[in-house]
């Protein structure tokens, strides 16, 4: 009796089929598997639910379709975005209709940190051998451009000078150069006065003007981000700022902590936090310029406001 129940119990084993995480997650539930549930579920409510009314031949068939689009249904392309984080793309994300916390802003490639005028020098003849060999490709190039100094927190104290300088070309690389202690050498002087090369990036008019003013070098060829979002799509220029586009544009959060982004941009040596942060404002700024350049206009481009653009890039 005990080596029958025995080989009963081996033989069950032997039937049972142990299924991947995977498999489980691609099998969908059939009609059955679907009725089954429902019986155990009326099985286990029917002491407290009121009895449902006979169904009819229509209400089966009506059951059945819903069941098989229960079967079939796949999660919204947004929703499946959100689960690769690092992924990148230059078309415009799908916005779900709900409010939800996107994933967090990051750059994945390279950050290069020079601070002494032999490294910038070198920094600067990286990024312009780069270019050159892209706009042999595609023409024109952009890059992503940035600058950050220290905040002064007193009344009638004039601005500090442009401390930080970050430059990105594309998601391999991006270059962070601490001016302050370096000043602008001559290979970055003439990336940054050479009009074939697009800079691009948000108040990137008000940061080409403080630059010529705390070292005497013209940035030429600038675009500003809020004025291309708006022709892109719409909305006064106060709707747009770098976290509102990111979030628009990438569906990610822009992270500015006031510690990093308030902090002292003049330091010997920046820490990896300051880095990071820098890398990735100059990254989001070539990234949605790429987004925003492959939309439609959403207004008619007239002398109206495309003088007003080229003004603010201008100063």
């Amino acid at each position: 009796m005990e080596e029958k129940s025995q080989s009963l119990e081996n033989k069950s084993k032997s039937k049972t089929t142990i299924l991947s995480e995977s498999e489980l997650d691609d099998e969908p539930f059939t009609e059955e598997d679907l009725q089954a549930i429902e019986a155990a579920f009326e099985a286990a409510t029917s002491f407290s639910l009121p009895k449902k009314r006979r169904s009819s031949p229509d209400d089966d068939d009506k059951t059945q379709q819903h069941h098989s689009k229960i079967a079939r249904r796949r999660l919204p392309s947004s929703v499946l975005a959100l689960q690769h984080p690092n992924a990148f793309s230059l078309s415009p994300c799908r916005q779900a209709n709900i409010r939800m916390r996107y994933p967090v802003m990051k750059f994945g490639g390279q950050i290069t940190y020079s601070r002494t005028a032999v490294q910038v020098e070198k920094a600067a003849m990286e990024v312009l051998k780069i270019i050159e060999a892209k706009e042999k490709e595609a023409g024109q190039t952009a890059v992503g451009f940035d600058i950050e100094w220290r905040p002064t927190f007193q009344r009638g104290v004039p601005p500090r000078k442009a401390a930080v300088m970050q430059i990105c070309v594309d998601t391999s690389c991006c270059h962070v150069m601490h001016i302050v202690h370096s000043g602008i050498p001559q290979s970055l002087q003439l990336l940054l006065e050479d009009a074939s090369i697009l800079k691009v990036g948000l108040g990137i008019a008000g940061d080409s003007v403080k630059v010529f003013k705390d070292y005497n070098v013209s940035t030429k060829a600038v675009e500003d981000l809020k004025y291309l979002a708006k022709r892109k799509l719409g909305g006064g220029l106060h709707n747009w700022g770098l976290a509102s586009l990111t979030e628009k544009l990438i569906c990610k959060q822009l992270l500015k902590p006031n510690k990093i982004r308030l902090g002292n941009w003049e330091a010997k040596f920046l820490s990896k936090e300051q880095l990071e942060y820098a890398a990735i404002d100059a990254f989001t700024s070539w990234h949605l310029y790429e987004v925003l350049k492959s939309l439609p206009d959403a207004e008619k481009v007239t002398p109206d406001n495309q003088s007003e653009e080229l003004q603010a890039v201008s100063l």
